[in-house]
């Protein structure tokens, strides 16, 4: 096992590292920027050093810093979490070249799953379904018009480096298709340096299916069920489940063995995950795989009793998978919800500040991977990300109460966050039936949020209630709430006394 392992993240990702570092006994070296340097990563981990300037492109995605860094502290290898640069395949590649281990699949598996075309005609030749359309880039707008034709409307232009949802449009009519063509590709080179765009059939109404796999150096595979991502806005998950209520024992079957067969088609070690669509009749299609840890792997670790991040770092090291298909089981249920510091009544703005005030919730089936505390700052350099709220119980009903209750403890004062706004859902009864899709938040219930603003009233008031509180106990003072955040107060006053 590695002696010391440099963490090329931040917040709760780069918290949930070090402590697996830490209990497998390897020293944790974190890196922060100007804007970070009291961030509670910083203070977990055994050393920390400076890495530039708040902006990114100066501090957490310096790619020769980090890996000068690396080499001067003597680091075995390197653990990039999620974003930045966890699917860089020249990050990687460079990393391996310097002579240090990356925690995570090899440079050949990323580039190749970092196209979608051409991980598109990889699938389609290991008979892996893929959504019908192009595995090749379009070239124009009329060879795309003739292909919309040929497949039917709706279809989807997609970005083939994209991801996140970014570079992605519908086309409902032909008519529609030249303008989307060019504003596509515009989004697409400003987003991903890359202009190259293909097209996929629209798939009415579907869920978002994905399947955690692993494999090892040693050509050993295993997959660790399936996880429920339906419920995104703008294409960003923020709630997750495992298992999916929807899919049943012989869909399963099939679809773990689809993810295998994505894994070994590009030679795949380490964490992955293969994200499928499926339609109403179970029907699925390949879409992407994430060459990555996924942000909501503590579901799976909590309905499976597996420490991913701790098999990361064994595979990595070069030893084999630590447990075999047989031994990986669904125990119970788990959800969670992802925490972050913007206003969902204000079309979502980003919110920033210092908090003020923070209580977590805890008690039995509860986990709560957070990355600030009191005093934190969220800055408007990074992900909004605060924390992921995760919660077990022996069926899908026990996990949803304690969501419930366990949100209702979440107290932070000092930004607004989505708390209110995934209680909203956690309440809603298409929700706890499981009769939701893609779409749910963008139709059904982004539609309802006025009519159920009411029910806020007395979260509002107690969060008005948290921050004077807070104040008046503490050194902070209404210097330290961000400025929208006392605009909100005011009008959740003015509503209240309403």
């Amino acid at each position: 096992m590695f002696r010391k392992v440099l963490i090329a993240n931040r917040g709760e990702i780069a918290v949930r590292i070090i402590r697996a570092c830490r209990e497998l006994g390897i020293k944790s070296a974190a890196i922060y920027s100007d804007a970070d340097k009291t961030a509670l990563h910083t203070k977990f981990a055994d050393e920390s050093y400076n890495i530039g300037a708040p902006p990114s492109s100066e501090s957490y995605l310096n790619q020769k810093k980090i890996i000068d860094l690396a080499k001067k502290i003597k680091a075995d290898a390197i653990h990039p979490g999620y974003g930045f640069f966890a699917e860089n395949a020249k990050f990687i590649s460079a990393v391996e070249k310097a002579g240090i281990i990356f925690i995570g699949p090899s440079s050949e598996s990323v580039a190749l799953m970092g196209s979608k075309t051409a991980a598109r005609q990889r699938m389609q030749k290991h008979n892996v379904p893929i959504v019908p359309g192009t595995t090749k880039p379009i070239i124009s707008a009329v060879e795309g018009k003739n292909i919309g034709k040929e497949i039917g409307y709706p279809i989807l232009l997609k970005a083939a480096a994209g991801g996140g949802g970014k570079g992605m449009r519908k086309i409902n009519a032909p008519d529609d298709f030249e303008s989307a063509f060019d504003a596509t590709k515009r989004e697409s080179l400003k987003a991903f340096a890359s202009d190259e765009i293909y097209i996929e059939k629209f798939i009415e109404k579907p869920k978002h299916i994905e399947v955690q796999i692993f494999g090892d150096k040693h050509g050993n595979y295993v997959h660790l069920n399936e996880r429920e991502c339906s419920i995104q806005r703008r294409h960003q998950k923020i709630i997750e489940e495992a298992p999916s209520s929807f899919v049943n024992k012989e869909t399963r079957k099939k679809i773990t063995q689809a993810a295998i067969d994505a894994a070994k088609a590009c030679n795949y070690y380490n964490a992955g995950t293969v994200e499928f669509l499926m339609d109403a009749q179970r029907n699925f299609f390949f879409l992407e795989m994430n060459t990555r840890l996924q942000v909501e792997h503590p579901v799976t670790e909590l309905t499976t009793g597996f420490d991913l991040v701790k098999e990361q770092l064994s595979v990595a090291s070069g030893k084999k998978l630590s447990f075999k298909q047989s031994e990986v089981k669904i125990n119970g249920h788990s959800i969670e919800c992802r925490i972050y510091a913007e206003d969902a009544e204000n079309n979502f703005m980003p919110s920033t500040g210092k908090i003020i005030y923070y209580v977590a919730p805890s008690g039995p089936g509860i986990r709560l991977d957070s990355g600030f505390e009191i005093g934190s700052e969220i800055s408007v350099y990074y992900d909004p990300l605060i924390s992921k709220l995760v919660c077990w119980g022996e069926d899908r009903t026990i996990a949803i109460e304690r969501m419930k209750r366990a949100l209702s403890e979440y107290h932070i004062a000092g930004l607004i966050t989505n708390i209110s706004f995934l209680k909203l859902i956690i309440q809603q009864k298409d929700f706890n039936n499981g009769k939701f899709d893609i779409n749910y938040l963008n139709e059904d219930f982004m539609n309802k949020i006025s009519s159920l603003q009411n029910e806020l009233g007395k979260e509002k008031l107690m969060e008005v209630a948290a921050i004077f509180s807070a104040i008046h106990k503490s050194k902070f003072s209404m210097n330290h709430v961000s400025s929208n955040h006392v605009d909100n107060i005011n009008r959740w006053v003015d509503q209240l006394y309403e």
